[in-house]
């Protein structure tokens, strides 16, 4: 009898095989370590907090005092039950056309009224992750390539790439000029490119950006739709974080420049916003996302392919009710960015008190912390090296920029907006007793060598620490696994 061959054939598809998540970047590593050891005040204080996650937790108490006084918003509730099997059995993939209406009014009101959008155009999604998935089908094919300027979120990664075949091609912008994106950068990755046999699709900007915080202008936003035009490619502008923006300057849609500038050339055909209200509300768990595309084909498209991800009907009944209180949004959106910017303030002041600066900012949930001159050397191996002391020893999850294709090493996204003001000064405590930990182990450097004694620092373990006399504050764990999380 012969001998059978070892080889197996391969009973799974190479997506399931294979790591196009993206769940091995040190972005989803930091959720793990939390997730093992999770903060909390009674039942684990020495635990790490979450500060790696993009969550508007500020305005929570807001919107559940006004559910509380309109419980017909809900299907769920004896004042609204009667509607319950009109909406439990509505399926249609174009949406509640209340939705729609009250999501397009919504988009107009975060973006000041200075701009209208069509609620025909407003294509459903299971949040932002959805939308994008849905937007790279539409618009490329299996190996073709979207441009995206870094620093940016790492899920684009797993969204626009995983199970679209789609590739994404970083476009090198610098801290140098504050990460802003140029004509020069854009150009030079395009070329680069067509060298390397890449067919670019489409420019794929975040505005406000995460990491950064910052927004574009509309010198910028004018660049870019420039670009775009000259080149017949597409642009997706990610807007999901419009309304966070706290403080001046103010945030500019590619829909103002498209609607409003005369003076430059632009196909609308090639032009599509993805928003949710994830970020926006605090409503991540909602998976509200939304296409807004001004091309007639990728919306019928887009509104097929939304089958496989809609929004629930009761959560767009309840949606709809909401977002047309005019009242209630417009107290929202004004309670909402007060907060922010007060804990903007804060959090950064704090960090300032102890040396650390960051990126002037004025959107977003989070802030772009420059930790390059606590690096050993100027290297990403050097930045994991340090972050990794920052989960492990300082107890706290932050980013670390390589997970965000950053071009330079040592900054780091640190997310302010999903605690409460105790757990903030409990991270900022943490960080100011590491920071001077540190400077007394520089301090102890040799005399003949202005060479830091990083080697010593790095070695630190909690041993040599103690964090028991730091203030604390109740904090519920949140232990959600990374595969399942879809916040940015």
């Amino acid at each position: 009898m012969g001998v059978m061959s070892m080889e197996q054939p391969q009973l799974l598809s190479k997506i399931a095989t294979g790591d196009g998540h993206g769940e091995t970047s040190s972005y989803f590593d930091g959720w793990k370590a939390y997730d093992k050891d999770p903060f909390h005040i009674t039942k684990n204080p020495q635990g790490v907090i979450q500060m790696g996650l993009a969550e508007n937790q500020l305005t929570a108490d807001l919107v559940q005092n006004w559910i509380m006084s309109n419980p017909e918003a809900s299907i769920c509730t004896l004042e609204g039950v009667h509607n319950f099997k009109e909406m439990a059995n509505f399926q249609d993939y174009h949406g509640l056309p209340e939705f729609r209406n009250a999501v397009a009014k919504f988009m107009s009101r975060t973006r000041g009224n200075r701009v209208t959008f069509d609620p025909d155009r407003i294509v459903m999604s299971g949040g932002a992750t959805g939308a994008h998935e849905v937007t790279a089908f539409c618009l490329a094919d299996p190996g073709d390539a979207f441009l995206v300027p870094t620093p940016y979120y790492p899920g684009f990664d797993r969204d626009l790439r995983w199970r679209t075949g789609v590739k994404l091609v970083p476009v090198i912008c610098e801290s140098a000029n504050n990460f802003k994106l140029t004509k020069q950068a854009l150009e030079e990755a395009y070329d680069k490119a067509k060298i390397d046999n890449i067919r670019i699709k489409g420019l794929l900007i975040t505005n406000p950006s995460n990491p950064l915080g910052t927004v574009m202008d509309r010198t910028t936003l004018k660049t870019v739709v420039n670009f775009i035009n000259e080149k017949r490619i597409h642009l997706i502008s990610d807007e999901i974080y419009a309304a966070t923006v706290f403080s001046h300057p103010s945030f500019i849609s590619i829909a103002e420049i498209i609607e409003q500038e005369t003076d430059i050339e632009c196909d609308r055909n090639l032009v599509h916003i993805v928003y949710s209200l994830s970020k926006d509300m605090g409503f991540p768990g909602f998976r509200v996302g939304i296409i807004y595309s001004y091309n007639d084909t990728v919306v019928n498209c887009a509104r097929k392919m939304s089958s496989f991800g809609l929004v629930s009907t009761q959560t767009q009944y309840l949606m709809a009710k909401m977002l047309s209180d005019d009242e209630f949004v417009e107290r929202f959106l004004a309670e909402s960015a007060k907060r922010l910017a007060q804990r903007y303030k804060v959090f950064t002041g704090g960090l300032i008190k102890v040396g650390i600066k960051c990126l002037q900012s004025n959107g977003g949930l989070f802030v772009w912390m420059d930790l390059r001159g606590l690096l050993k050397e100027a290297t990403f191996e050097s930045e994991l090296e340090l972050w990794r002391v920052i989960i492990h020893e300082v107890k706290i999850n932050v980013s670390p920029g390589v997970s965000f294709h950053c071009s330079e090493p040592g900054w780091f996204r640190v997310c302010y907006a999903n605690m409460d003001d105790r757990d903030v000064q409990i991270a900022l405590n943490r960080i100011r007793s590491f920071v001077m930990q540190n400077n007394k182990e520089v301090m102890v450097s040799d005399k003949n060598t202005t060479k830091h004694c990083w080697h010593n620092n790095l070695r630190l373990s909690l041993k040599t620490r103690r964090f028991d006399d730091i203030m604390t504050s109740p904090h519920s764990p949140m232990p959600h696994s990374p595969l399942v999380k879809a916040s940015t």
